[in-house]
């Protein structure tokens, strides 16, 4: 049975009398002691499995498509609560994974780039692995978390793990890698770069996600010996570009099922330039055009990789559940399941992400909690700086420090509550900020990386326009939605902070 908190909440879990049943209590009264036939002790807080997926849009089973594979997320969610109207803050990896990771909003000043420091942005705010070490976790990061693994090092109970793997398979490959530098800021990135794509007949643990899903496997089977709570954060890389995965994952898949998205090489009706960006990102990549359209057959090349891409990783995640299960963790554990942002395939004309059009700032966002035994959907806005203050009333942590939240928790949501309050989605890309309202998007795009003079807007309606192909925001019958809109966006994004 599938519940929907739009139609009726969630309640049901095992027989009171089960163990599970005290776990869940335990998620949902905080701390509460046990007082069904044991004695009156306190339950051990919760673990967490925190899986992060780069890039990962949600185009799964679960969230209604018919084409990507994706069957151990979509087991997850048929356990789980699944929302979703998620969004993240920032359409770029660094920023999206600071601001999710401190629960703080992204500004014109802060949390702008994908090559960012926490530790840099935001010194003086206490990340949520600091947190949870701090309250007694044993906290290990596997893979990317953070940008930099050695970001805010002080929080891990041992130094973040990243793994050493080729990129490329294939000797061809290798053998086209051009030399690419980027500069972020102060930061210069200067590596290799091949094809955009590649398949090889090789094993799961070829590549480096496979090997991140192998250390977590080991670091489960220790950490289910250990007396303290743990807090394992596992990162995947795909489908982060170049599109490389093992052969089986690409032949999941004919040329059939790869079409080309209805709003392909189209920018939307009456989009401002500013909205849209030349994808530079996948153009550093050999093959690929240095300007103008993608040809529609590479288009579907590159759509192909990005779905095996997710199977491949969608397998890892299913073997890293099935130890959880098998090593009696599930009972004790909150699983949480998240990408830093979404991706475009082709849709505007646009690829990758960099931009405030709802393909980039809708993301997937999975919680199961201990002792759930139904699904369930929300269809209620959330942000990912909900994420953090979520996770500290779960486990019974208070808030680090005063004031430090600008999420706030969807506990009541995962309890199948209905949230009366107005709920928006409010994020930002350089010099566009964006509000969500769950029928509406409206973006405004600024001079001096959004702190200057209004230079152009957009705004949507998803009830009749939710691939957004028609900016309506001059029509005169929406002169209201834009003036309620542009008025909370500006004064979200206005707010003095300390940060």
């Amino acid at each position: 049975m599938l519940t929907i908190l739009r139609q009726k909440p969630y309640s049901k879990f095992r027989n009171p009398m089960t163990k599970n049943s005290l776990c869940a209590l335990f998620v949902l009264s905080i701390f509460a002691t046990a007082s069904i036939g044991i004695a009156e002790t306190p339950q051990r807080p919760p673990n967490v499995l925190f899986i992060s997926i780069d890039d990962l849009r949600p185009e799964l089973g679960c969230y209604g498509d018919t084409v990507v594979k994706s069957p151990n997320i979509d087991k997850l969610a048929s356990r789980g609560t699944l929302f979703e109207k998620a969004y993240c803050m920032v359409p770029v990896c660094g920023a999206s994974r600071s601001s999710l990771m401190t629960s703080i909003r992204p500004r014109h000043n802060r949390f702008v780039g994908g090559h960012i420091y926490t530790s840099r942005e935001v010194p003086n705010a206490v990340p949520m692995h600091v947190h949870f070490k701090n309250h007694g976790y044993t906290t290990i990061n596997n893979g990317k978390i953070f940008h930099f693994a050695d970001d805010s090092p002080e929080g891990w109970s041992e130094p973040a793990w990243r793994p050493r793997a080729p990129g490329y398979a294939l000797q061809e490959s290798l053998d086209r890698r051009v030399r690419h530098q980027r500069t972020w800021g102060d930061v210069v990135i200067d590596h290799l770069i091949g094809p955009a794509w590649e398949y090889a007949d090789v094993e799961d643990n070829f590549f480096a996600d496979g090997r991140t899903l192998e250390k977590s496997l080991v670091d489960l089977r220790r950490l289910a010996e250990a007396e303290e709570p743990f807090f394992l954060a596992v990162g995947f890389l795909k489908p982060h570009l170049p599109f490389v995965a093992p052969k089986r994952y690409w032949d999941l898949y004919s040329a059939e099922d790869i079409k080309l998205p209805e709003n392909f090489d189209r920018i939307p009706e009456n989009a401002p330039r500013h909205a849209i960006h030349p994808f530079n990102e996948l153009r550093a990549y050999v093959g690929i055009p240095d300007e103008g359209p993608i040809p529609p057959e590479m288009a579907k090349k590159l759509i192909h990789g990005y779905y095996a891409c997710v199977s491949y990783v969608d397998a890892l995640i299913g073997r890293l559940l099935d130890e959880l299960d098998e090593l009696g963790l599930s009972d004790n554990t909150i699983v949480v399941l998240w990408s830093d942002h979404g991706f475009f395939l082709g849709e505007h004309t646009l690829w990758c992400k960099h931009a405030v059009f709802e393909l980039a700032m809708r993301v997937p966002l999975i919680f199961r909690l201990p002792g759930q035994e139904e699904p369930m959907r929300v269809g209620t806005v959330v942000e990912y700086i909900d994420i953090y203050p979520t996770l500290c009333e779960l486990a019974g942590l208070p808030e680090p420090q005063e004031n430090q939240f600008q999420g706030r928790s969807i506990v009541p949501l995962l309890r199948g509550e209905i949230d009366t309050e107005k709920r928006y989605a409010i994020g930002r890309y350089v010099t566009g900020d964006t509000i969500f309202d769950g029928r509406y998007r409206y973006s405004e795009f600024r001079a001096n990386r959004g702190a200057g003079d209004l230079l152009s807007r957009m705004l949507y309606d998803h009830y009749t326009d939710p691939r957004e192909n028609v900016n309506i925001v001059d029509k005169p019958e929406k002169a209201a939605i834009v003036e309620e809109l542009a008025r909370e966006l500006n004064r979200v994004m206005q707010l003095t902070d300390p940060w």
